[in-house]
């Protein structure tokens, strides 16, 4: 006698055509073997009016039929029914429905209605050809899909390293602004004329120092053991800059270390009549070798 095909193929995909919804709730799934209730915890991934799909702590078989007791958040009851075990991917399984109610239905659809349908995993509608009056829907799996994933990530390349090379740009156009801007502030305070408005004595002065810099001794002019005063005219400015040098007296290469380091110095604002004027004034650089 030929074998008897079984009931339920263990790979059956449902024939319903329904939409499925993103739910994550609580639910029990009991399964009644020799005689023994055994029920195993999960939790749903989404949800219609055909089944459910869900992750159990537990194996079941395809072919089994089951007791569930779905809890839908702020629904008074839960949802009882049976299900079949239609397929299963480690712990994951697909239930279809047995002899649901249309007030069972009808609770889906109401609870369901804000949740954001779904469709098959693994199957995707990218156009519809006419084919006799009769539109289709082309569906790709999961491994056609594959270069459009990789044309994206290209794309998503291509825009980082665009987005970075702007970042570059924008951050070599201001660094050579900033350099501009910096020489361009040398030139005009180089071509300041600023006009003494009176004469202070260098021992005044000294005592308006806030910020002094020691000049360095050139190390050719230490070879040469050159040493001495070098006397400085120093035009202040009102803000307590040095606006102009010029060395009365000493080797060129000492009285150059001198001024540089005089464009350094700062002072209190000379104040006359109780304003800050611009003022000129001596100062006494030494070098010992």
């Amino acid at each position: 006698m030929a074998a008897r095909e079984p009931a339920h193929p263990q790979e059956q995909p449902s024939r319903r055509r329904k939409l499925r919804y993103r739910v994550q709730t609580v639910l029990d799934v009991t399964v009644l073997r020799s005689g023994i209730p055994d029920t195993l915890p999960g939790r749903s991934v989404n949800l219609s009016e055909c089944g459910v799909g869900a992750w159990l702590a537990g194996e079941l078989l395809p072919g089994e039929t089951v007791a569930i007791e779905i809890h839908l958040p702020d629904a008074a009851n839960p949802l009882r029914t049976r299900a079949l075990v239609r397929h299963h991917d480690k712990l994951r399984y697909g239930l279809e429905f047995i002899g649901l109610s249309q007030e069972q239905q009808k609770l889906i659809r109401d609870w369901a209605g804000g949740a954001k349908p779904e469709l098959e995993s693994g199957i995707r509608p990218i156009a519809s050809i006419e084919n006799g009056g009769n539109s289709e829907t082309v569906k790709l799996s999961g491994s056609r899909v594959r270069p459009t994933v990789r044309k994206g990530r290209r794309r998503a390349w291509i825009l980082l390293l665009l987005s970075l090379a702007v970042v570059v740009a924008a951050g070599w156009w201001r660094w050579n602004r900033g350099w501009e801007e910096l020489e361009s502030d040398q030139d005009r305070s180089e071509q300041k004329k600023v006009q003494p408005q009176a004469h202070v004595p260098a021992e005044v002065m000294q005592r308006l120092v806030i910020h002094r810099v020691d000049p360095d001794y050139p190390a050719a002019a230490r070879l040469e053991k050159l040493q001495g005063i070098i006397v400085l005219d120093v035009i202040v400015d009102r803000d307590g800059s040095v606006a102009d040098v010029h060395t009365k007296n000493g080797p060129e290469i000492l009285a150059r270390a001198a001024t540089d380091a005089l464009h350094w110095w700062r002072f209190e604002p000379y104040r006359l009549n109780g304003q800050p004027v611009a003022v000129e004034t001596t100062v006494a650089v030494e070098f010992k070798p």
